[in-house]
């Protein structure tokens, strides 16, 4: 969840950002910079444009949603075979086996990034609800693009589920 993120972003602060810590907290060193810079460029962002910097940590669904809008155009669906595919292409792909939610199997998911292996793999990927893809990007996705398949029995999250 995002609490337990940055609660790992104080204490890894709190250690001057230390290898060390990231080794034997189980987390990588390179994420945790590349998180570090990016919350650093998105506060100088809100300075520049004399937004106040708030925070709820606990407010997960407006930051995937927000990210959702940046990336709306790198969707995938989990099919009812267990497989992924791309909402407008129907390329196949999957979640990389170092990601988080390699097990999860949520139903929608949106991904920074392709990687080319041995399979088609999504990188840096979160859950969305589809509903979010027609409210963000009406231009590009429409109802008929998200209507929810019948899913097997113990495959993808249910909604409720999303909602933690």
């Amino acid at each position: 969840s995002s609490g337990i993120n940055a609660e790992y972003g104080d204490q890894w602060a709190a250690t001057d950002y230390s290898t060390q810590w990231c080794f034997e907290n189980f987390v990588q060193n390179r994420s945790m910079k590349r998180a570090r810079a990016i919350r650093d460029q998105l506060q100088g962002l809100l300075e520049r444009t004399e937004i106040d910097l708030l925070s709820n940590p606990m407010d997960h669904v407006n930051i995937r949603k927000a990210v959702t809008s940046g990336y709306f155009y790198h969707t995938a669906r989990l099919t009812a075979n267990g497989l992924y595919k791309t909402v407008k292409h129907q390329q196949s792909v999957h979640v990389h086996p170092n990601s988080s939610l390699f097990e999860e199997q949520p139903r929608w998911v949106i991904y920074h990034e392709l990687v080319q292996t041995s399979k088609e793999y999504m990188r840096q990927v979160i859950e969305i609800e589809s509903k979010w893809l027609v409210e963000v990007a009406p231009h590009y996705y429409k109802e008929k693009d998200i209507e929810e398949k019948k899913m097997p029995k113990q495959r993808g999250k249910a909604k409720a589920d999303l909602e933690r």
